[in-house]
This record gives C-alpha cells, structure tokens and sequence, in this order.
C-alpha cells in the first residue's frame, strides 16, 4: 500500500518558481489557521533570460539554479511528501524547459513540475481565499513577469480562472527596453497589453464581482509606493497610477526614478507593470484595487494540505480524482471498461514492483490509475488510432489540480496502451515508466474483450531484468485469442532492453 501522507501538523513547503522572482514559503495548517514558518525569496529574472527564439540563456539558468541549491539547503530534512515545487510562464513557454527542469529537480532535490495558466490562476485563488476570506463575489488579479492570472470567484470557489501571456517582465522588455520612460512607450505597452487582455472583458466584468483584489509582486509593489506617497491607503486607483505613470515620465528613465519604498530590483520593470495596471483599472472598470494577503505559493501548500486530509480519509481522493471523473463524463467514457482496465493493471504493478507502489506516496500508482480511467477518452475523435487522440487530448485538456509535467507523463502512458513501443523510446530508459506502460498494456489486452475479470488469472512478477507473465493453465486454454496477443505483446518487449516479456505457466 501506498505510504501515508504526513501527520496534519507536519510543515509544509512552497517553492514558486516564476518569470521574475523564486520564492520559498514553509508554514503549518492546523485547525483551519494559516501559519508561516519561513519565507525566502530572490529575484532570479528568469523570464528575461528567454531568447528570440524561446530558449531559456545558460546565464537565466545558472541564475535559477543557484537560487534552488539555496534553497535546498533550508529544506534539508523535508520528506518529499513535504514539498511542492511549480514553474509557471517561462517555463511554459521555453522550448528546452525539460532540459532545465532535470538539472532544477537535482539542484532542488525535489520534483518541479510545470503548471498550466489556468491551473496556475486557481491555485492562487485558493491561497487568496484561505488567507482573506469573504462572502462577496471577487475579482483578483495576479501580475507575473510573463503571464496575468485573472480570477472570479466566490468564497473558496472560483467560478471563472484565466491566463494571459503578458506581464511587468515582458512589456518591460517590450516596450521599455532600456529603461526608458516616455509617454509613447506607456501607450504602446497599453494597447499591446489591452489587445492581450480583450478577450477577457466579458467574463471578468464588473457585472460578475463586487470587490477587486491583487496579489503577488506588482501589486504590493504599486500598493506600498501609493501608501508611502501619502497618495492613498495602499488602495490602488486610477489616479494613483496616473500618479505613478507620471513620476516615471518625470524620472525619464529607471535609473533616476526614485518612488517611495519602491526596491531597486523592481524599477527596471515598473513600468511594464504599470501599464498593465493601468489598462486592467480602464478596461475592466477597477475604481479600487486592493493588495491580497495571498498569493501563488500559499496556494500551493493549502492544494498540497488538503491533498494530504484527502489521503488521510478512508477512500479519500482530492481534486485530481473529480476531474478524472468529470472528464469521463466529458468525453463519454466506458466507466465499467475503465475500472476492469485500472484493476488489472494496478494489480500487475503492485505485484511485480510493490516499492514502485510506495513510491512518492503512491503517485506512480495513481497515475496509471489515472491513465487507465482516461484511455479511451480518444474514441471521442475516432477510433482509429484512438490511443493517440486520447494521449493528445490528456496532455492538452485542463485539468484542474494537475500540473502540465503531470499531465505530460499521463498522456505518455496513454500513447504506450497499444502499437509500437518505439515511439516511447526515450520515456522507457525510466524503470518507473516501463513498469507502468507494461502494466496498462497487458491490462488492455485483458480486458479487449469487455468481460468479466479475473485477477487469479494473470500474475506479473520482477525477475531481474525478466517481466515475467505467470498464467493460469485453464485460463489460458479458455481465452486463445487473448493468449494470442499476450504472444504478440512478448515480441514487443523483445526489442526493449528491459523489461523483457516472457510467458511462464502459473
């Protein structure tokens, strides 16, 4: 059986890896309160390291590489139950990121995964949500340095989550490349964010929410210049950033400009957030902004606590499971084909590789669970070649709760259930993922028929570098045409260097 999760008072750790800044939260959940133990953060401008043509610069890599070893060495003794670690815009979009995300696990000594836009918005609703609690319907806003969370909501519930691809890093670079200040510049940066954000007006008008609220970076920054200014409480709006717009203008450039309480990492991409702010307050009707006590890491380790409280229950599943189960729905699944398949399968990995099972709390059990729920989501489409469309269809679909490194692995899976195993060539030098794509496999083939199961009938056991198939004699005589693929599948794993297949009477 899968290990079991940490005690609820164990604290929990937080790393967000973002375009602009890494930051570093531990803290402890007990009793519904939120309680910060540490908090690290250094600006890393990663996302000013992407080059024209999406790859990540060696110099923004040691950069972010340097910043995870330090901060290893605060997580030392952390079980890695204990940890979550996210990347968001940037390495969304560099196109070496998996590259990068190898050395930045070995560097952390923990897992990073990639989450999506969406996935990310919702998260930083839930760190929101937790720490400022209110009954009335809510906008918040998140400015990152590449990407613009924005989120409606209700209470601990987010009605409608978006992601943009602009920022204060990007339009900065964009639009004030040399730290330039001037009233074309800001109008340029305007209309390029609003082209951005246009398609947003509707479902985040001020029609749907009665309270603004922002989180992260920019906003705190603007907030805290406001409030140091005597301009206004720390409430951002219209008139305090035009305000704001006007010191740059009269600064002329970053390096002159002098706000209160404004940090020097910051002026060289205030401007870039300032547009931004300035085009969400016209667009969206925003007369008052207020800073959130939330932001992107808080939600990350309320998501990965109650994750934990679901485990803790007997039978409990957290918010991947409910989406597993309304993406069935989605795409019409066979739920009764998708149970016979996960329980064969889950029962050959568990047999050959209980380690395995125990894994990363149980993950590479519940993701070829997840796999087999989900692998037939491609008939959908067609049938033809439905393992493909399926696999696409996993690595693309929001998903809320999964991360995109998730998800990808998911979908790999999936594209493993049938064919050629040749075009899983690089994903099988892992022993984790051979033993999961061998087990979903001869689950299919099991199960092809859409009949009963039997579990006695089929044994998976580990013999060095042998998957070794024990079958049971009156079964086999019973099924031939299963028995016949079971033979063809063994001339599959033949070409793989491990595991190879072999048939073995029980």
């Amino acid at each position: 059986m899968p290990t079991r999760p940490p005690s609820a008072a164990a604290p929990l750790a937080a790393i967000d890896i973002g375009s602009n800044s890494f930051r570093l939260e531990i803290a402890q959940l007990q009793h519904g309160r939120y309680r910060r133990i540490a908090y690290l953060k250094e600006t890393v401008r990663l996302g000013g390291g992407l080059d024209a043509n999406g790859y990540l610069t060696e110099s923004a890599a040691q950069r972010g590489l340097d910043c995870l070893r330090r901060f290893a060495q605060r997580l030392q003794g952390f079980e890695t139950q204990q940890v979550r670690a996210v990347a968001t815009q940037t390495l969304r979009e560099a196109r070496n990121r998996d590259a990068f995300l190898a050395r930045a696990e070995e560097a952390l000594g923990h897992a990073v995964e990639v989450v999506s836009g969406r996935e990310e918005a919702r998260l930083i609703y839930a760190g929101v949500s937790f720490l400022q609690p209110g009954a009335a319907p809510r906008l918040v806003i998140d400015i990152g340095g590449r990407s613009t969370e924005m989120i409606v909501g209700q209470g601990r519930v987010p009605r409608v989550v978006e992601s943009f691809k602009t920022g204060s890093v990007s339009l900065s670079m964009r639009w004030f490349p040399d730290g330039l200040f001037t009233e074309q510049a800001f109008r340029d940066a305007q209309v390029a964010a609003g082209a951005e954000l246009e398609e947003a007006l509707e479902p985040f008008a001020p029609s749907h929410w009665r309270e603004a609220l922002g989180s992260s970076g920019t906003a705190g920054a603007v907030s805290q210049v406001l409030a140091a200014a005597g301009i206004s409480d720390g409430t951002i709006t219209p008139e305090g950033l035009r305000w704001c717009i006007a010191q740059c203008l009269a600064a002329g450039s970053a390096d002159n400009l002098s706000l209160p309480s404004l940090r020097e990492d910051r002026k060289a991409i205030i401007g870039g957030g300032l547009a931004l702010l300035y085009t969400l307050a016209t667009h969206f009707g925003i007369t008052a902004l207020r800073p959130a006590k939330g932001a992107l890491r808080q939600g990350v380790i309320i998501d990965l606590h109650e994750r934990h409280a679901a485990r803790r229950q007997a039978g409990g599943g957290d918010l991947r499971d409910q989406t597993v189960l309304a993406l069935q729905t989605r795409f019409g699944v066979d739920p009764e084909q998708s149970l016979r398949v996960r329980t064969v399968a889950t029962a050959l990995l568990c047999s050959a590789m209980p380690e395995l099972a125990e894994d990363d709390s149980g993950e590479a059990l519940r993701e070829l669970g997840w796999a087999c729920d989900l692998h037939e989501i491609g008939l959908m489409v067609s049938h033809h070649d439905h393992h493909r469309h399926s696999a696409y269809l996993m690595g693309h679909v929001d998903a809320p709760g999964f991360s995109q490194s998730q998800q990808r692995r998911i979908g790999d899976l999936v594209l493993g259930q049938r064919g050629g195993l040749r075009k899983l060539e690089p994903q099988l030098s892992s022993e984790r993922f051979a033993w999961q794509v061998l087990a979903l496999r001869l689950a299919v083939i099991k199960c092809h028929a859409r009949g009963g199961v039997d579990l006695q009938a089929m044994r998976l056991k580990r013999d060095g570098r042998q998957a070794r198939l024990a079958l049971r004699a009156a079964w086999s005589a019973s099924h031939p045409r299963t028995l016949h693929l079971l033979r063809e599948e063994t001339e599959s794993w033949a070409r793989q260097d491990m595991p190879r297949l072999v048939l073995v009477n029980a």
